[in-house]
């Protein structure tokens, strides 16, 4: 019986079946090594490549950290006209106290204080009993100087007529020419003597010097009155101020007198009027800076026709001073202080700050005026980092919608 054909197929050599085996084994060896490795390199590659990549965004960022960020402004041109308030007292235009020029008492007075008084209005009267004695005397010695004259004269006279005769002699012609001539003298003496004696007398009577105001009035009726004549104290008797123009005298900063000119308008404030100013006009002024104070004397003259303002009163003069020089107006914050001077600090068209020294004008207290150091074209750097140099590259801040690029500080990052 014969076999299945199946079963007839040749069997291996059992040596070649050992090898095979172990060159099976080595081939999944190798790619077990493989794929370990290939496993290695996924786990480092997955573990630097994110450190590089965080580096390298780190270091940008750095890079962009050290670039501040800043905000700018443009420098807001200032007023042609630059005004500056001083402190002033207003003063009446003509102020003259009234003494008496003779010796008396008081007999009468005719205007109290407040009274408005016209130039050659009768004041007051005094009583002079000595003074109208002696001129009464000095009359009577000028009568009698007047009598002997004329006695002198005639003599005089006669002798002169009789000269040419031969009947009196040459020295009686020059006796008698010399007598009328001492008389005559003495008559110009007594008559002088009347005329001082009438002019005491008329001081008698005490007039208004210009049209104005008693402000005080010292004396009354009864008080003995003294001159000073004879080394007594004169006393006044009475203070009479012209109000119809006031007068103001300010002191103008040296650095704003050249501006100070005549014909400059002012405006007057005072408290006791609210709201109210009062025109003036810079009249005057003296024309040489004051040595301690280092300020210009001006005079600011005020009508006063209305009789609303008062001497003596504290007034702030706004006075308006045209100015040649432009002027910037910025705020405090722009302002770097350093050992350079006074500087701000501006953005160029290369974004790199550039420092630059200023020369300040005005202080505003939350702004400041800047004279010189500045153009129309320059952006100012609001609150500058302290560590800002010049040259530094620099990224300007994003614009505020409500304040524009000129925002007073930089934005957020």
């Amino acid at each position: 019986m014969t076999e299945p054909a199946e079963n007839k197929s040749p069997q291996p050599h059992p040596h070649l079946s050992g090898a095979g085996a172990a060159q099976q084994k080595s081939g999944h060896g190798i790619l077990i090594a493989v794929i370990a490795v290939l496993v290695v390199i996924a786990i480092v590659v997955a573990g630097v490549v994110p450190r590089l990549r965080a580096k390298a965004a780190l270091r940008v960022e750095t890079n962009t950290l050290a670039v501040p960020e800043v905000g700018v402004i443009q420098p807001k041109r200032g007023s042609t006209a630059q005004e500056i308030v001083l402190p002033g007292n207003i003063q009446a235009f003509i102020d003259a106290p009234i003494y008496a020029r003779t010796n008396g008492y008081l007999k009468i007075w005719y205007s109290d204080i407040g009274a408005h008084v016209k130039k050659g209005q009768l004041l007051a009267e005094i009583d002079t009993p000595e003074v109208d004695k002696q001129l009464a005397q000095a009359r009577a010695d000028l009568n009698t100087a007047q009598a002997n004259e004329n006695l002198s004269q005639i003599t005089f006279n006669r002798f002169e007529g009789l000269k040419n005769t031969d009947s009196v002699a040459v020295q009686d012609v020059d006796n008698a020419a010399g007598d009328y001539a001492a008389k005559k003298a003495i008559v110009d003496s007594a008559r002088s003597n009347v005329n001082r004696l009438e002019d005491l007398q008329s001081f008698e009577k005490i007039y208004a010097p210009f049209d104005g105001v008693i402000t005080a009035r010292n004396t009354d009726v009864g008080q003995l009155i003294d001159s000073g004549s004879s080394g007594g104290v004169a006393k006044e008797l009475f203070h009479v101020a012209a109000i119809r123009t006031l007068r103001v005298y300010i002191n103008v900063p040296q650095q704003y007198s050249v501006a100070a000119k005549p014909g400059i308008l002012a405006d007057l404030t005072l408290a006791q009027f609210p709201g109210r100013k009062f025109q003036g006009k810079l009249v005057r002024t003296a024309n040489a800076i004051d040595l301690a104070s280092r300020t210009l004397l001006v005079e600011v003259d005020v009508d006063n026709s209305t009789g609303e303002l008062l001497p003596g009163a504290f007034t702030e003069v706004h006075l308006k001073l045209p100015t040649e020089v432009p002027s910037y107006i910025l705020p405090v914050s722009a302002l770097i202080f350093r050992a350079q001077g006074l500087q701000v600090a501006s953005v160029q068209n290369d974004n790199r700050a550039k420092l630059v020294t200023i020369a300040l004008g005005r202080d505003f207290g939350a702004t400041v005026e800047v004279v010189s150091g500045l153009t129309d074209a320059d952006r100012v750097i609001v609150s500058p980092p302290d560590s800002l140099v010049d040259g530094e590259e620099v990224k300007i801040a994003p614009s505020n919608p409500q304040g524009g690029s000129g925002s007073a500080s930089p934005q957020p990052r």
